[in-house]
Formats: C-alpha cells, sequence, structure tokens
C-alpha cells in the first residue's frame, strides 16, 4: 500500500530541520518576510508550520504585542515546533488541517501560507477556510521558495507528493476570486513563488444582498397588509 502523504510528513518531520533549515533558506526568508506586509502588534495564522521553519521570523516582523497561530496537520511536526518554541507566550500551536480550519471567524490580519499549498487536495475549501479566519482587508501570503516549475520537478521522485502541484496562475487567480480575494498580485520566477492576496470585504455582502431584498419585501408586504386592515 503506497504510503499516504500524511505518514510521509510524519515520518520527514524526523530529519526536516536538518535538511531544510539551511543558512540558504534563512538568508531567503529574510528577504522574503518585507514582501508580507506584516506590522507590530497584529495576529498571524500560519498554516502548514511544519516545524515552524518561518516562526522566528514571523516574531521579528510582529514584534511582543503580536500572536501567532500555528497549525499542522502532522503530530511529529508539532511536537518538534514545541521542543523549539515552547517558551514563546505569543505563539500557540494547535493540531489542525487547513482543509478543515476549526477557528474563529476573522481572528487574523494575515494567513501565511509557506511551502503549503501544493500538498492541500481541497485547495478551494482551504481558500475559503482561510478567508472566513481572517478580518476586513486581512492579507493571504502563499510563498514557496520554489517556483512553481521547480516544486513539480521537486516532487516528481516523492511518490506521496509526486502530484503535488501549484494551480497555473490562471487557476490560481480564479479560485482566489471565487473563495473572497481581491487585490491578487503573484510572482512566479526561478527560487520564489509569492502570491498575494487581500480579503475582499464586498464578498460577504454581495451574497448578503438576495437575503437583505427577501426582507425589505417581506417588510413591504407586511406595510401594505397593515395599510389595508
Amino acid at each position: 500500500m503506497p504510503m499516504s502523504r500524511k505518514a510521509y510528513f510524519f515520518q520527514a518531520a524526523e530529519t526536516w530541520d536538518q535538511k531544510y533549515c539551511t543558512p540558504e533558506l534563512e538568508a531567503f526568508l529574510e528577504k522574503l518576510l518585507p514582501n508580507f506586509g506584516l506590522k507590530p502588534g497584529q495576529t498571524v495564522l500560519d498554516a502548514g508550520t511544519g516545524t515552524g521553519v518561518l516562526i522566528p521570523f514571523l516574531l521579528t516582523a510582529i514584534g511582543s504585542t503580536g500572536s501567532i497561530t500555528a497549525i499542522d496537520y502532522s503530530e511529529n511536526m508539532i511536537q518538534k515546533f514545541r521542543s523549539k518554541f515552547a517558551n514563546c507566550q505569543n505563539v500557540r500551536i494547535e493540531l489542525q488541517d487547513v482543509e478543515e480550519l476549526d477557528l474563529p471567524p476573522e481572528s487574523f490580519d494575515a494567513a501565511i501560507c509557506f511551502g503549503l499549498f501544493p500538498h492541500l487536495e481541497r485547495k478551494a475549501q482551504a481558500l475559503m477556510n482561510l478567508n472566513r479566519v481572517l478580518k476586513r482587508r486581512g492579507r493571504l501570503v502563499i510563498a514557496h521558495a520554489l517556483s512553481s516549475a521547480e516544486i513539480k520537478a521537486h516532487h516528481k521522485g516523492a511518490v506521496p507528493v509526486a502530484q503535488d502541484h501549484l494551480p497555473e496562475e490562471t487557476e490560481m487567480k480564479h479560485m482566489l476570486r471565487q473563495a473572497g480575494f481581491s487585490n491578487i498580485h503573484i510572482k512566479d520566477e526561478p527560487a520564489l513563488y509569492l502570491c498575494l492576496a487581500t480579503k475582499n470585504i464586498t464578498f460577504q455582502k454581495k451574497h448578503k444582498k438576495p437575503k437583505l431584498a427577501h426582507n425589505r419585501r417581506g417588510a413591504q408586504k407586511s406595510l401594505e397588509k397593515k395599510r389595508s386592515i
């Protein structure tokens, strides 16, 4: 029986930091973080945090008055995370899957997906969940240290994730708009994939209009009925 994606990451957690937490990656992240637009005091969701590669850089950006909620669906990744950040009072870790996200609505100023998005089976559902937990005009960041083409080549040899790719730009933008995002900007170049989007504050209003119109019609009918009595 082929190894599942979840089992793959559970196993990978054992050597994840040794393989990927390199000086080169740290230099990349230090250069990348300013693009996220984070500010001191903000609340951030680190979706698919793994062993917490991003945490030190996010803490620098949001300062001691900000807070981070980190989630991952791999118990082994979370154990590694806790061994590193247990003493950080403004960081909490939860065992959660972004495709079945159970967090309060409008809780975060920003949601970060670093190295996560290709591995999601229900990408559209994940985007809708992330939109729900973002505050008004909250920012979504999808980022990788590889381009979309490089990600495809990188995953090719690993059976559990061999088909884990990023959507084409046109499809990605469509999915984001359908999930309620706007101001979408995508940079896809060697050694970098960066997608930035903002929660569309008119998205929910558009979906509430039929209900409001129905309520107005009901109110008008009630008024007409009273007049006729």
